[in-house]
Formats: structure tokens, C-alpha cells, sequence
């Protein structure tokens, strides 16, 4: 059977998204060299490629774990979730524990009001929005206009919230505090009596907590399952596929293994090693952790610098220096990251031959939508200064640096999320 000329043209399209997807991620790394001012910034833009990358490719999120379990009863990402806290712990008790922890920019963050509340309204605001911080970013190429209405309102929420976040005392003290940091509790510090300077009973004390969320979430599932409400995640379906590949066919310039090393999902396991890795890596050359939240609201002030305030004005707002909204966009390390990450998530689908079907996926929005959008952008960008980070800041590094705020948040994250996701539905209705 002859193909049509359209379906000519569409496959012509198609085959040259991967040509131009390795064009793109050169042209990329050439103009980061040349043009990123210091190393440090181009060690970051690489950092953000890596991450948009593997977090495309596993199709894997901090929000979705809250919002696939409400929505059809999986809980097997917030499992792996647990999975990569652990293994992350592992990579910073290398890293601490023949070392001075105080001479490292761990996220030990505070236990207090302000956690609890900013957890909540993360999670409530993660559920609206079908993303998180680090989600946004990858969503702006793959669900723009949601990901777009979403990024302005975050932005705005974090700039708001500025002030609060520098100067209330809910937000800047702690009710509980160890040894090692006065901001927060360092959970080797509990155990300096083990025989290793607390990383044994930090670890063990992990891998508990890892455990009870693990264990819940079977229960959450089983029950789901028995009450005929469990339908499942398509994507963790693909994602499970066993391999029909053999070695005996095996052909380095062939389709099969184009398939398997740009194409075929990685699993829920396999995004959480490499993210992982990329963590480790990130904490060995920073000696610090994974953010994102920040910046937006940065970004938000150079947006208003161009309706006519100064960067004096801003930064007397928000508490903060005017370098922060007059200093040059990729002068600063996280805004380059984040970048990174959106160009590493354009990358993936290049390759994958998936860009333009994404990308054309979600155009459209309804007034509704757009509200119920918004919303979730300010509820997740003021919870971050009241939690003192994201997703990724106030959950993901907390936890892989031992601090016990982590956790805390993560308790009050499902909280909101469980609300919001009620809420949503209701709205919807």
C-alpha cells in the first residue's frame, strides 16, 4: 500500500527530529562553553540537562507521587521516591563522613510553623497544577500553556512570600535544633554513640522511615485494588514492558538499539539511579544540594523592572539585595540549571521522536483551568518561602542530607495534596 503525501511529510518530519535533537544538544554544550561566564555555570548547565533528561525519560516527578495515588491508586512512585532518598543518603554519608558537615551547605532546615504550612499549601498548590517546581520546568515544553500560567503565578507566590520568608520568626527559627547545626536537626547527631559518628543509626533511622511509607502505601494500594478503584498508570505500564531484545540480534547502527538507548522509557528505578548519580555529583563539586524554587521569584522581579521598578525598590520589598533582579540572567547558577533542565527535557523528546506530539498535547485551556492553575503556582510558590524550599529543596535534599525537616514536610505535603486533589476534583465537577 502507497503512503499518501501527508503521511509522506509527517514521517519526513518525524525521522528528523532526532537529527535535529543531536544538532540541538551540540549547538547547546558549544554555546554554554563559550558564553556561560565561569565553569561553575556551565557545570551547572550540564547538571540541568542531565536532570530535564532523566526526569523526561522516567517520567518521573515529586508531585506525581502524591497526585497518581489519589488519581488512580499507584503508589509504586512514591516507592521509588523512598528508594532514592535512601541510596541519595548513601552517596552523603560518603561524602560526611571522614569530613566537617559544617564546612558543606547542608539544607538542615528549620522544624517549625512555617515548614508545616508551607508543606501544605505546596502540596494543596502541587495538585492543582499537575507539577512542582522542578516539574514546571519540564512542562513548559511538555504541557506549555498549563506549565506557563503556573510558572508566573509560582513566581509571584515565592516574590511574595520574600519578606516573610527573611524576617518572621515562625519561618527563621526552630523548635528543635541538634549539636551539629542550629537551624535544624541533623539526624547523625542523635546517634554519636554508633561507632561511625552517627551515619549507622542516620541510615537505619532512614531506612525506617522509607519503610513506613513504603508499607502505607501497599496498604493504600491493596485497599484501592479491593475497592475496585485502583486503574493504574499507562506510562508505569510501558515503563514495566519486559525487554524483547536478544543478543544475538544484536546490531550497533539498528533500529532495535536506536530504540533502546533514546527511545524506550527508563523505569521508575532506573530515573531514580541516575537522578541520584546527578545528585551526587552536583554535591560533590557544590558541596551543596538540588534548588529550584528560588529564582522564580527573581524572575518575577525582572518581569516587573520592565513595567518601571527599580531593582532598589524590589530588593527593599523583598528583604534581599538588588543584584538578585539587575545582575545578568545566567550569572546565577540555579537560573542556569533550570534552564538546563527545560533544554534536557527538549533533548529527550528530540531523540525519542516525540517533541511535536508532546509539545501540541495540552494547547488549549479553559477559564477554569487557567484559575484552578494559577492558583496552584501561588500556593506552591509562597509555601516554598514558608517551608524555606520545594520539592526539591524543602524534601528531595533535606532528606538526602539527613535533616529531619524533610520528612516533616513530606507528612504535611501529602496532607495538602490529598485536600487539594479533593478540591480539584470538586472544582471540576
Amino acid at each position: 500500500m502507497s503512503m499518501s503525501k501527508t503521511q509522506v511529510k509527517t514521517a519526513s518530519v518525524s525521522n528528523m527530529q532526532p537529527v535535529v535533537g543531536f544538532i540541538f544538544l551540540a549547538g547547546v554544550i558549544l554555546l554554554g562553553a563559550n558564553f556561560l561566564e565561569t565553569e561553575m555555570l556551565f557545570f551547572r548547565l550540564i547538571v540541568g540537562l542531565g536532570l530535564g533528561y532523566a526526569l523526561s525519560r522516567a517520567y518521573t516527578g515529586f508531585a506525581g507521587s502524591i497526585n497518581r495515588a489519589y488519581t488512580t491508586g499507584s503508589t509504586k512512585l512514591l516507592r521509588t521516591l523512598m528508594f532514592m532518598f535512601f541510596i541519595s543518603t548513601l552517596v552523603t554519608t560518603a561524602f560526611l563522613l571522614n569530613a566537617d558537615p559544617t564546612t558543606f551547605g547542608l539544607w538542615i532546615n528549620p522544624i517549625n510553623l512555617g515548614l508545616i504550612a508551607g508543606a501544605i499549601l505546596f502540596g494543596f498548590g502541587m495538585s492543582f497544577s499537575a507539577c512542582c517546581a522542578s516539574g514546571v520546568l519540564t512542562d513548559l515544553v511538555t504541557a506549555l500553556p498549563r506549565a506557563f500560567v503556573t510558572l508566573i503565578f509560582f513566581g509571584m507566590g515565592v516574590f511574595l512570600g520574600f519578606p516573610i520568608q527573611r524576617n518572621s520568626e515562625f519561618v527563621t527559627t526552630t523548635w528543635f535544633n541538634s549539636a551539629t547545626f542550629e537551624g535544624g536537626i541533623f539526624l547523625p547527631d542523635l546517634f554519636k554513640w554508633d561507632g561511625l559518628n552517627g551515619f549507622i543509626g542516620a541510615l537505619v533511622l532512614t531506612a525506617i522511615f522509607c519503610g513506613i511509607v513504603i508499607f502505607l502505601s501497599f496498604k493504600y494500594e491493596r485497599y484501592r485494588k479491593q475497592n475496585n478503584t485502583y486503574s493504574g498508570h499507562f506510562v508505569e505500564a510501558q515503563q514495566d514492558q519486559p525487554s524483547t531484545f536478544d543478543t544475538k540480534d544484536y546490531s550497533l547502527f539498528s533500529s532495535e538499539t536506536y530504540h533502546r538507548l533514546f527511545i524506550r522509557p527508563w523505569t521508575l528505578k532506573q530515573g531514580a539511579v541516575v537522578i541520584t548519580l546527578i545528585f551526587a555529583l552536583l554535591m560533590g563539586v557544590t558541596k551543596s544540594g538540588w534548588g529550584a524554587s528560588t529564582p522564580y521569584g527573581f524572575w518575577f522581579g525582572k518581569v516587573l523592572m520592565l513595567f518601571g521598578f527599580s531593582a532598589e525598590s524590589l530588593a527593599t520589598f523583598t528583604s534581599g539585595a538588588p543584584e538578585h533582579y539587575s545582575a545578568p540572567f545566567f550569572s546565577h547558577p540555579i537560573n542556569t540549571q533550570n534552564v538546563g533542565i527545560m533544554l534536557g527535557t527538549i533533548f529527550f523528546l528530540l531523540t525519542a521522536n516525540k517533541f511535536k506530539e508532546t509539545f501540541m498535547s495540552e494547547m488549549h485551556l479553559s477559564k477554569r483551568e487557567l484559575v484552578l492553575f494559577a492558583l496552584g503556582g501561588l500556593a506552591m510558590g509562597f509555601g516554598t518561602r514558608l517551608a524555606n524550599g520545594c520539592n526539591v529543596g524543602a524534601l528531595y535534599t533535606p532528606i538526602a542530607q539527613f535533616s529531619l525537616s524533610g520528612w516533616i514536610f513530606l507528612i504535611f505535603m501529602v496532607v495538602g495534596g490529598i485536600v487539594g486533589n479533593k478540591f480539584a476534583k470538586a472544582w471540576f465537577k
